[in-house]
């Protein structure tokens, strides 16, 4: 009896026919009453977890949601499927909470969206006291553990809710967890005997690619025109100042791009995230807040001309491409001052030294991805405990595997170098002696006159960037002084020095393949070749859309209008064989879209 009623949620609510992944036997577990933490990849349906059950259990399921712009979204895509939800943060008036307070009372809603901070606060907490709650929903899980990416003081605090409500089972979900991460929320949650469910992280429509920086600019640009011209993306950048020269710079070269971070303003903000949600070509620039409230199917590609701090931030970042399961990319380039950059804000921040542990662990894996002369896929699964071929075929270093090089001589160059320069400089100083510059700080050290001047000077400044970065990477050299990044040398160095071991580096790569002509027409030919009734069915949803003031996606997404394109359909009844179209949507858009369908029969 269950079963057949979760099946009818599921289509009649939100227009699926069949559970994908592990939703089945998550939504069990927490029907079962059990502790449940699920870990699914980013666009494989974890929301459902929570909401079926949410639909099935009587009372109220919270849900602990990191993001206003989050919050937002999810009730808008709920009220769309004929389902009440609410939230209650700082974006909304007395009135408005007020409100939506009344409507919970009166049992008139089944999920109510809350940030950590306001789940906690005394206001709150005991107002929940008055009525069921049959659920507490956290997403966003990895903001829990104290080892996790998005490090977040309240989310530590969510444990208190167990001591709150002993009763009520807790589901935590995230696309991303370690082994050890997964121990520690499930500890920091005060989970009663948990059930874990680990779904595949393998995201097969994803291509992953890692450059080398040289010129960022010129290498996102030849990046873009070569492999998504007219998609949307979202390029992520460490800083405010960058996302706003970078920004900036898309618009001179003509691209739709608009600029998201916290240092503008709560109006600019918004307009940029509407037009991301509402535009069919735009481009963010962003730093890495902007996505975790993100729905968006259709984003072609992700680009991060930064390297992130972890495996778990990268995943959790490129993951956002690609939800509607067709082809995309994830294409990033690092360079030496990134890896410098990091380990100095690491270094500099207050946490203990359990934490940093971990953190210098987690950058050292990351740096390795960059590095690895493997299946980028491959290093990626094995991180996160699982098995993948040894060639994915569908990353840059299966589709062009890298050249290896004996390093060993340049490595000696610029081990020597750091030594005879007293271990006191950085690395822009250690290059610029070995390629025998001539500037101020050069000839006031007399470093002009040391036997390493000028050794290298037939080489050009990239190649001694990456020789440096991945004798850095490998523990050959380390960084003395966090202050004035000074490098040094290792107990590694000497038998590399002495000439007892030999080195192989990966060569250096800047060029973006280009598309043979037959791919590139093909692309161009599913991308430009729609059929008419997908564009008038998009013309349709695009109006509506608007109409409402909602984002397109959440009228129907791609996915639902080829379907229809597909199906053609002639009924309701048959307009609900539709993926994505459950009752709720067919009362509100069945009647004109299948107008439009019928018209493009006759």
């Amino acid at each position: 009896m269950r079963e057949l009623e979760l099946l009818h949620i599921l289509k009649e609510r939100f227009g699926y026919s069949s559970f994908r992944l592990e939703q089945h036997n998550i939504i069990n577990s927490v029907l079962n009453g059990k502790d449940t933490l699920a870990i699914m990849p980013t666009g494989g349906g974890k929301s459902l977890c929570y909401q079926i059950p949410a639909l099935y259990l009587d009372g109220v399921t919270l849900v602990i949601s990191p993001l206003i712009s989050l919050m937002q979204d999810q009730v808008m895509n709920l009220k769309e499927s004929g389902v009440e939800a609410v939230f209650l943060n700082s974006s909304q008036s007395y009135r408005d909470s007020q409100k939506a307070k009344e409507k919970i009372l009166k049992g008139k809603i089944k999920l109510v969206y809350v940030s950590p901070e306001g789940i906690l606060s005394p206001g709150l907490a005991d107002f929940f006291d008055q009525i069921k709650i049959s659920l507490i929903a956290i997403d966003e899980a990895h903001c829990v553990s104290q080892w996790g990416h998005e490090f977040r003081k309240d989310y530590t605090r969510l444990g208190e809710l167990k001591l709150k409500f002993p009763a009520v089972p807790i589901i935590a979900l995230t696309a991303t967890a370690d082994t050890k991460t997964r121990v520690d929320i499930t500890n920091q949650l005060r989970m009663t005997d948990p059930e874990i469910f680990i779904s595949s992280f393998d995201r097969p429509n994803i291509k992953y690619i890692i450059q080398e920086r040289s010129d960022e600019l010129k290498q996102l640009d030849e990046f873009i025109k070569t492999h998504h011209l007219n998609d949307t993306g979202i390029v992520y950048c460490l800083s405010r100042d960058k996302v706003e020269r970078v920004a900036k710079a898309l618009k001179k070269m003509k691209y739709p791009a608009v600029p998201y971070h916290a240092g503008l303003s709560q109006e600019e903000r918004s307009k940029n995230q509407d037009l991301f949600n509402s535009e069919d070509r735009i481009i963010v620039v962003a730093t890495i807040a902007f996505g975790m409230g993100i729905d968006r199917p259709d984003v072609r590609f992700v680009a991060h001309l930064d390297l992130p701090k972890s495996i778990e931030s990268y995943y959790q970042e490129t993951g956002r491409a690609g939800r509607d399961g067709k082809p995309s990319t994830a294409w990033m380039i690092y360079g030496l001052q990134d890896v410098v950059k990091l380990s100095q804000m690491l270094e500099t921040t207050d946490a203990d030294e359990a934490y940093k542990k971990v953190a210098r662990h987690k950058l050292d894996c990351m740096l390795a991805l960059g590095e690895t002369a493997a299946c980028r896929r491959k290093y990626l699964l094995q991180y996160f405990g699982e098995n993948g071929l040894e060639s994915c075929g569908l990353c840059d270093t299966c589709m062009k595997p890298p050249v290896l090089w004996d390093a060993t001589i340049d490595a000696q160059k610029i081990l020597s170098t750091i030594y005879r320069t007293q271990q006191m400089f950085g690395a822009g100083h250690i290059i610029d002696v070995i390629r025998g510059c001539k500037n101020t700080k050069i000839s006031e050290r007399q470093h002009d006159t040391l036997s390493v001047y000028g050794i290298g000077k037939d080489k050009a400044k990239e190649h001694w960037n990456s020789v440096l970065r991945q004798l850095l990477n490998q523990g050959y050299i380390a960084i003395k002084s966090w202050e004035y990044r000074s490098l040094c040398l290792t107990k590694k160095s000497l038998e590399l020095l002495t000439g007892g071991e030999k080195l192989q580096l990966r060569k250096q790569e800047f060029t973006i393949d280009k598309k043979d002509k037959k791919t590139a027409s093909k692309s161009k030919e599913a991308k430009h070749g729609q059929d008419e009734l997908f564009e008038a069915l998009k013309a349709l949803r695009n109006r509506l859309a608007k109409e409402k003031n909602l984002p397109s996606y959440i009228v129907f997404n791609d996915k639902s209008l080829n379907d229809m394109c597909l199906l053609l359909p002639r009924n309701p009844s048959e307009f609900l064989m539709v993926h994505g179209v459950g009752q709720n949507k067919l009362e509100n858009y069945g009647d004109e879209f299948l107008r439009v369908i019928k018209d493009f029969q006759t």
